[in-house]
């Protein structure tokens, strides 16, 4: 069988119940007599073991199968739930976690066994039982279920099943009848029967299936089905095979003599007769079970209206879509241009009506784009409680992680690649945010540290709060640190203010740990992460309380495709400037202008807000002649402001951003380019990057 076709279904659907069985331990930890936690990960571990199995991958099968006999132990109260029991069961996901991504790389599991592991379970499951381990597992019992009889009734054969037996018998070969019963458990009945053919063709040719091939992949039968194998090995080499699929409580097999299939009555041959129709494809070669796993599990899952509702798409292909919408915004807003030179006469009314209707269209397929490419950040944040779990073994420190707004939805580009510095801000946390025990009881704080990641959306962004209630940064360390490293000097230190300091942590290579862990370092990375953060078209920032905590907000945008900017123009040359950033536009009298620490600024509604002269950051040549008034785009980042000085204002327009590519990536001023309605090419201004 040919299972590649099933492989990404398969990567997807191991990866959800991976994630559930993480979620499911850690409740399991906290709650030991949850039942239907209990349940919840017996199931989800049934799953991945019928899954793996049917992909053919059996060492991965094998060791959920392990994993599902302490979940059935604990499930019947034969077992209690313990630390050391949660330690194991986490080490055999790592393990699925291992199998799954070298199956990502290679399409196969490889070939770690994970032997230590496995007896690591079975050593559990013996030692709270209070027996040895058991070697031979009751599943593979070659002794039938109660009741049933030692011969092959159910296998009367019609003429043509006889003449093939016949025309494939010959002296070599034995002929052999089997009866296989599969467990009363068992999800999917035709991937267990498929996986027996599958394993026993490894030693010969099978000529009769009851019942046919088509109700055997139809699940029309109950708990056993029958078979005749022509093969030239013994019947002990054969058995082994068989017993191997998982959830076969036993197996019967005999030889069959081929001098039975002469001595039926000429009347039981005709009573056969009208069976023909329905068992001429019972002699069909094993092809026709190929597609036997799939179909099956379709079947199940056909009746839930949840699983027909939705569809899984690559995300290039939703990246090709994108691209098209962007094209057809770049050409609505050609129209929109050429509609502008021509007026607005009474003769071209029509033509403004329907440059409306297409900027309406258009506008439309850009929001139910941005909707399918909308993912939770959920799928990223979810690994984290265990991630804390660990690092709260490792470092000997109690601590919860407490989250909030998973279901707020980024761009599935964003999501994939924030990942990491939110790891990286949480570790930071777990490992220098947070103090000792005996610490935290003389400071008067509870025992258990605590670490918080809150999301929520605000306007066109999303923001990510990581906090916790530890030991916050100590300003005065950081300045000494700073000053030794050379990295400033003891004037600059004495005028900084605390925001400052705390931003000296985001210099390259700036480490304030004693000792470098493999956990994290307070500033080793932190460099990354703003820089990674900034990639994205977000910033982070830091706020702090010695001995209170800290709390780093990390702002991102909510696309990266296409956004609604506002157009300036410099001498000439057009700009694009966000509009998530924009808080308004003044028209300031030049006579307004002061001085701080010889830099311009201006005094507005109670706040200072220093003034960036554009001209002079992109180098252009300035006015002959400056004007009475400036035009002032006043901008934020955070709780910072900013006036950007621009010539003039051309209007709102929805854009679509396009890479410059690696040429001038060291240009931060600059984030991206667009392409206007006649063709021209803008800048965007990354007004991040100019506060």
């Amino acid at each position: 069988m040919d299972v590649s076709q099933y492989l990404e279904i398969f990567i997807d659907e191991t990866s959800e119940h991976l994630q559930s069985l993480s979620d499911c331990i850690m409740s399991l930890e906290k709650e030991p007599d949850n039942k239907d936690t209990i349940n919840e990960v017996f199931r989800a571990a049934h799953s991945l073991k019928g899954m793996a199995g049917t992909m053919g991958f059996k060492r991965m099968q094998h060791l959920t199968h392990d994993m599902e006999d302490v979940f059935q132990e604990v499930r019947s109260d034969k077992i209690v739930v313990n630390s050391k029991m949660i330690d194991i069961l986490f080490k055999c996901l790592d393990a699925l976690d291992k199998y799954l991504e070298t199956i990502k790389e290679t399409s196969d599991e490889g070939t770690e066994d994970n032997q230590a592991i496995i007896k690591e379970l079975n050593d559990f499951i013996a030692q709270s039982e209070g027996q040895e381990v058991s070697t031979e597992k009751p599943s593979v019992s070659s002794e039938p279920e109660t009741g049933a009889e030692k011969k092959f009734l159910k296998i009367d054969l019609t003429n043509e099943e006889k003449e093939a037996i016949r025309n494939t018998k010959d002296d070599e070969n034995h002929i052999y009848g089997f009866t296989v019963y599969i467990h009363p458990e068992c999800l999917l009945k035709a991937a267990r029967a498929f996986l027996v053919f599958q394993a026993v063709e490894d030693f010969g040719e099978v000529v009769v299936y009851r019942p046919n091939p088509h109700d055997i992949e139809d699940e029309k039968f109950e708990l056993d089905f029958s078979f005749f194998l022509i093969a030239s090995e013994q019947l002990d080499k054969i058995i082994p095979a068989v017993k191997a699929v998982s959830e076969i409580t036993s197996v019967l097999a005999e030889e069959i003599q081929p001098e039975r299939f002469e001595q039926k009555e000429e009347k039981e041959e005709k009573e056969e007769q009208p069976k023909q129709e329905t068992t001429e494809s019972a002699v069909t070669p094993q092809a026709e079970l190929q597609q036997k796993a799939q179909p099956a599990a379709v079947k199940k899952t056909a009746k839930k209206p949840v699983t027909s509702r939705t569809v899984r798409v690559d995300i290039e292909k939703l990246d090709a879509l994108m691209n098209q919408v962007s094209e057809l915004i770049i050409a609505k807003n050609g129209l929109a241009s050429i509609s502008m030179t021509e007026g607005g006469n009474f003769e071209n009314q029509a033509f403004h009506e329907q440059i409306e209707y297409l900027e309406r269209i258009t506008t439309n397929l850009h929001e139910s784009v941005m909707q399918v490419r909308m993912v939770p950040i959920e799928s990223v944040v979810n690994k984290y409680p265990r991630m804390i779990r660990d690092l709260s073994r490792k470092l000997d420190k109690k601590m919860e992680l407490f989250m909030s707004g998973e279901d707020t939805e980024l761009d599935r580009t964003v999501v994939d690649q924030i990942g990491d510095p939110l790891q990286h801000l949480l570790r930071n946390s777990a490992d220098h945010g947070l103090e000792s025990a005996e610490v935290r009881k003389e400071r008067g704080k509870p025992e258990t540290g605590a670490i918080y990641l809150n999301a929520f959306q605000e306007g066109n962004n999303v923001i990510i709060e990581v906090s916790d209630d530890g030991n916050g940064i100590d300003t005065e360390k950081v300045k000494e640190k700073a000053i030794q490293r050379g990295v400033i000097t003891p004037e600059q230190a004495e005028i900084m203010d605390q925001k400052e300091i705390v931003n000296l942590l985001f210099m390259p290579s700036f480490s304030m740990a004693k000792k470098i862990t493999d956990i994290s370092g307070r500033g080793v990375g932190l460099d990354v992460v703003r820089s990674n953060i900034e990639a994205l078209g977000g910033d982070v920032e830091v706020s702090s309380r010695l001995g209170a905590g800290s709390k780093f907000t990390v702002r991102l945008p909510l696309t990266l495709a296409i956004i609604q900017v506002l157009m300036v123009e410099i001498r000439n040359e057009k700009y694009a400037v966000a509009l998530g950033s924009i808080q308004n536009i003044e028209d300031i009298p030049v006579n307004e202008i002061r001085y701080v620490e010889a830099k311009e600024v201006i005094h507005l509604r109670g706040l200072v807000i220093p003034i960036i002269r554009m001209d002079k950051i992109l180098d252009i040549e300035p006015l002959e002649e400056e004007p009475e008034n400036l035009t002032v785009v006043i901008v934020k980042k955070g709780d910072k402001y900013a006036g950007l000085v621009v010539d003039s204002l051309i209007g709102q327009q929805e854009i679509v951003i396009k890479s410059l590519g690696k040429f001038i990536r060291n240009n931060k001023v600059i984030s991206g380019a667009t392409i206007l309605g006649d063709g021209e090419v803008a800048l965007i201004l990354d007004v991040n990057a100019l506060i």
